[in-house]
């Protein structure tokens, strides 16, 4: 070899040297954006979706939106938040695909794969953490959260047991009162019970004093629930709550005002924190309640606010009583707890949401953005937070 050769072979030597010590740019973490699911409230979830994938810091985090179609389908889903707003006269929905997502259920395994008939696998690359924007069953009852758990894959959110009991309405309230929280006086109406002896469920019904309100123990957005003021409307009102579960809870009435408190779970070892109440009071007339129209299709019809307008000490009262809820189920990361404020001010809760609302116009980022906390920020902090929390016993 000639001085010069070995002069170049040198040089690039050291090239080579030089670019292999230099470091390299971190990869940004990988989020899965997951939306939509089996539920009745599929809708719901492709909306807040598209609230996130609008807001999410793509200079920090590499997003990849994967949707689930109404038959159970992980399929790729176009990263385009207008096409997931719920709009006049459309709900959106994830569309079936030849092509369909699925995660390793291996532990040190992370990449997400796509399979499409009669051909090889095509690896997406690794993911480190999902954001399940799911709501209702199938996403927010643990059921999810058990995949992501056998998956290995860190997840945002409530994990498997908190999820459960959050979605349970029967079980939820049981485990509150556990804990010496105030519930609202319910019964549980268990599949075919109704049916079997409508007469003693009418009466057992009386004994709670009208209104009451009838539920799907294990359903959300309002789907489902009647206000019954008579009687005679009990039997349809369990019918419309069997549409979205076999399992019916009924709730006397609480009169009071409907106030909710949003809940930012903390790092290990730190208490989960609350943001300032709101409150929402419905001014249609033809809503008897806060139901899915005025949630999601006719939101003219009701009225929003943050901070309500509490005295200081009933303001301080319903905050400890929503990171006490959000502890009670073992709940992680974000929650939403209602409440009712007596005209004695007494704080009675009404139920907890593990994975609440959340497009921009939902209460839960509203009442953060109002406690100081804007809605990107808010993702990045439970995006964050979820990064940090192991999957497995914690």
């Amino acid at each position: 070899m000639s001085s010069q050769q070995i002069g170049a072979h040198d040089a690039a030597a050291a090239t080579s040297t030089q670019r292999a010590t230099e470091p390299r740019e971190p990869r940004k973490p990988r989020v899965v954006v997951l939306f939509g699911g089996r539920s009745g409230e599929h809708a719901v979830s492709v909306a807040t979706a598209g609230g996130v994938l609008r807001a999410i810091d793509r200079d920090k985090y590499d997003v990849l939106p994967v949707g689930i179609t109404p038959a159970g389908q992980w399929v790729l889903a176009a990263d385009d938040p207008d096409r997931w707003e719920i709009a006049p006269g459309r709900l959106p929905h994830v569309e079936a695909s030849s092509e369909e997502v699925v995660l390793p259920l291996a532990t040190g395994r992370s990449g997400v794969r796509v399979l499409a008939p009669g051909e090889i696998p095509r690896e997406l690359g690794d993911v480190d953490v999902v954001f399940p924007l799911l709501h209702g069953p199938f996403g927010e009852d643990g059921t999810i959260q058990g995949l992501f758990e056998l998956a290995d894959v860190r997840y945002v959110g409530a994990g498997v047991l908190a999820s459960a009991v959050g979605m349970d309405k029967h079980f939820m309230k049981l485990v509150l009162a556990g804990q010496g929280l105030p519930v609202a006086p319910f019964t549980v109406i268990r599949p075919g019970e109704f049916d079997r002896n409508p007469a003693a469920w009418t009466e057992t019904v009386a004994g709670l004093g009208l209104p009451v309100f009838v539920k799907p123990a294990r359903a959300g957005s309002s789907l489902g629930i009647t206000k019954v003021d008579d009687l005679a409307d009990l039997p349809a009102a369990v019918a419309a709550a069997q549409v979205h579960d076999p399992k019916v809870i009924v709730e006397a009435g609480v009169v009071g005002r409907e106030i909710e408190c949003a809940v930012l779970g903390g790092r290990a070892g730190e208490r989960a924190r609350a943001s300032l109440p709101g409150e929402v009071v419905v001014t249609d007339a033809a809503h008897a309640f806060y139901d899915f129209e005025t949630k999601y299709l006719h939101q003219a019809g009701v009225e929003l606010t943050c901070p309500a307008d509490l005295p200081r000490h009933v303001e301080d009262q319903v905050r400890d009583v929503a990171v006490r809820t959000f502890e009670a189920v073992g709940a992680e990361g974000l929650s939403r707890v209602d409440v009712f404020v007596t005209a004695d001010e007494q704080v009675i809760v009404n139920e907890i949401n593990t994975m609440p609302g959340f497009t921009p116009f939902s209460m839960y980022p509203r009442m953060w953005e109002r406690s100081g906390l804007a809605y990107p920020d808010l993702i990045d902090e439970l995006i964050t937070l979820a990064l940090e929390r192991p999957t497995g016993l914690r």
